[in-house]
């Protein structure tokens, strides 16, 4: 087979080990693999170039895409699409895999429907596939937010501050969850759970009148910014946060074990779905096991936060 490979979307820590583990494992069964640059931007204009074994060579540990990725709107319509479908059918390719979140998988859908053999691998830090446990990237995103809030939590006790740390999740609380459990934050806010300014503000007074030294917020970008929320807070309590705002330093560095470990299990199995004849099916995994998920239960779906968690956030954080 001649495999295209491609990484789309925001990028995702451990990528690359997915990468090299599609292009090795490929060459090890005989077969060659095609990768484009700058995802359906690089599909659309044909830019692609052959990948070997030395070419993936050290970059097992290293954040981000050697392949490169970008937003592609114009993917999302028809005319998008053909164009390439037109340069996969003109490069010669027997197949794709699509390394990426929901909206890569929802473009690799539209791929698989117009006859080409497709196959998914589920990345993104946002967590939010529908179908799988564990996506690539989500747990190096939660180490790094971790990190950076239990750093914060040494000023904010210092000087008896509450704060406020915006980590990404535009749709949903995936990050911020697991991240404000994992570092005994004070309140978490997400999407998914309303949340009362008048009791987050009394909860805040009652904290340090029992002698808490901070009080810290995680919240989720997607139910607000945080300037917007820290004034909303203010107005209604007289309380002025400080803010922290992590952004893209949750996608960067080095991927974590978890990462490395599941992005080349992901690629490896990716591979072998289409040896097998396995085609329109995304990589994921569900209760430790791998497994396929068709790409048409998936796309236009969004796996949402276990919120029981927030209870025991609100049991432990008193």
């Amino acid at each position: 087979m001649k495999i295209g490979l491609l990484t789309s979307g925001g990028d995702a820590p451990g990528m690359n080990a997915a990468i090299r583990s599609v292009v090795r494992t490929a060459i090890y069964h005989d077969h060659q693999v095609y990768g484009f640059k700058r995802g359906y931007l690089g599909l659309m204009n044909g830019e692609y170039l052959r990948m070997d074994s030395r070419r993936v060579g050290g970059i097992l540990s290293r954040g981000g895409t050697i392949l490169l990725t970008s937003r592609a709107p114009e993917f999302k319509l028809e005319e998008g699409v053909s164009k390439g479908v037109s340069v996969i059918r003109e490069a010669g390719l027997d197949a794709l895999i699509v390394i990426g979140g929901n909206g890569s998988q929802t473009g690799a859908y539209e791929i698989f429907k117009q006859g080409i053999p497709v196959i998914g691998i589920a990345s993104t830090i946002d967590n939010d596939l529908w179908g799988t446990d564990k996506t690539i990237g989500f747990d190096t995103a939660v180490n790094n937010a971790m990190d950076a809030v239990d750093k914060i939590r040494d000023t904010a006790t210092s000087h008896e501050r509450v704060f406020v740390v915006e980590v990404m999740g535009r749709d949903v609380g995936f990050i911020a969850m697991h991240c404000g459990v994992a570092v005994g934050a004070d309140e978490i806010i997400i999407p998914e759970i309303p949340y009362d300014l008048s009791k987050l503000s009394l909860k805040i007074k009652d904290a340090f009148m029992l002698g808490k030294k901070h009080f810290i917020i995680v919240l989720a970008e997607g139910v607000d910014k945080a300037p917007q929320f820290c004034q909303k807070l203010y107005e209604v309590s007289g309380i002025e946060p400080k803010i922290s705002t992590l952004g893209y330093l949750q996608r960067g560095g080095d991927p974590t074990y978890t990462d490395r470990f599941l992005a080349t299990t992901f690629g490896n199995y990716a591979v072998k779905a289409l040896m097998e004849g396995q085609s329109g099916k995304i990589v994921g995994i569900r209760h430790h096991q791998l497994t396929l998920i068709d790409m048409k239960d998936s796309v236009g779906k969004v796996k949402k936060v276990n919120t029981s968690l927030y209870d025991l956030t609100e049991i432990l954080s008193i």
